[in-house]
């Protein structure tokens, strides 16, 4: 029996080193684009897709996100009855529509040691992955809403990919693989980070991703790769191998949130979108 997807996991252990000072003492995932935190955009997306269990792999340092998903009741009392107090409403439905639960990861070995400390919130079922670094828009369907349709057809690990500048792939896990659709490919190769001169393509993975529960044992048996960490890249070729990975050119706008250019831009964007209505 095939199943549905139900869950969706948020990575969100990281320092986010590349914001500091300001994420000394606040965690990345809650720097605000406009007025929402990061990983409220996360969460809006999964939801849109149909997924109402969020399981959020957090660290040390990071109690402001169950914070932020959880009533506020001094809060909520001293906003009762103002005009403030519809700027609420979508915090509230998500609280309301969703169910949170959350691990620790002690140590940071990676995206894959990370999505590997999930297990214990995710279970034997196929699940969701986002990154909130990751923010992505899209006029109708999200991109987790796209990929799940896909996944509904083919019932594999999928991830989400765009083309990025050559001298870029050095950020990023690169795939390689034989269009099978417009804009779908059968993955054969993945490798993570690597030289432009190296680089199999120029299509890059990006922060969204639907992973079989045999990942979890892959996981388990994955040496560290570049870095020193466990590589989810490397996990996902050995899915690779067998012909069971899709790579899919999601269609919207994806902002590098992990980055301060990124989020810069992300902010201009929504800023100017809301503008606009």
């Amino acid at each position: 029996m095939n199943q549905k997807i139900r869950k969706c996991l948020f990575p969100a252990a990281g320092y986010g080193t590349r914001f500091l000072p300001a994420t000394k003492a606040t965690p990345k995932e809650m720097l605000p684009v406009l007025t929402k935190p990061l990983i409220q955009y996360g969460v809006e997306e999964a939801l849109s897709a149909g997924i109402d269990t969020m399981a959020i792999v957090t660290g040390r340092g990071k109690r402001a996100i169950e914070d932020h998903f959880d009533r506020s009741y001094e809060l909520e009392h001293q906003i009762d009855g103002t005009s403030k107090e519809t700027l609420m409403d979508e915090i509230r439905t998500i609280i309301k529509t969703c169910t949170f639960s959350y691990t620790r990861q002690i140590e940071m070995k990676g995206l894959g040691h990370a999505i590997l400390t999930g297990e214990t919130l995710i279970g034997q079922e196929p699940f969701a992955v986002i990154l909130a670094d990751d923010l992505c828009d899209n006029e109708h369907d999200g991109v987790l809403a796209q990929m799940i349709e896909l996944y509904e057809k083919h019932h594999c690990s999928i991830v989400a990919i765009e083309e990025v500048p050559n001298e870029d792939t050095h950020k990023y896990g690169v795939i390689a693989g034989e269009e099978i659709e417009a804009g779908l490919y059968r993955v054969s190769d993945m490798v993570e980070k690597p030289d432009p001169k190296d680089a199999p393509t120029n299509m890059a993975i990006i922060g969204r991703y639907i992973l079989t529960p045999d990942i979890f044992e892959i996981l388990k048996m994955t040496r560290p790769g570049k870095g020193g960490e466990i590589q989810i890249t490397d996990a996902l070729l050995e899915q690779a191998k067998q012909g069971n990975v899709l790579a899919y050119k999601f269609q919207g706008q994806r902002f590098d949130c992990g980055s301060v250019d990124g989020f810069v831009s992300a902010t201009n964007y929504f800023y100017n979108k809301l503008t606009e209505k």
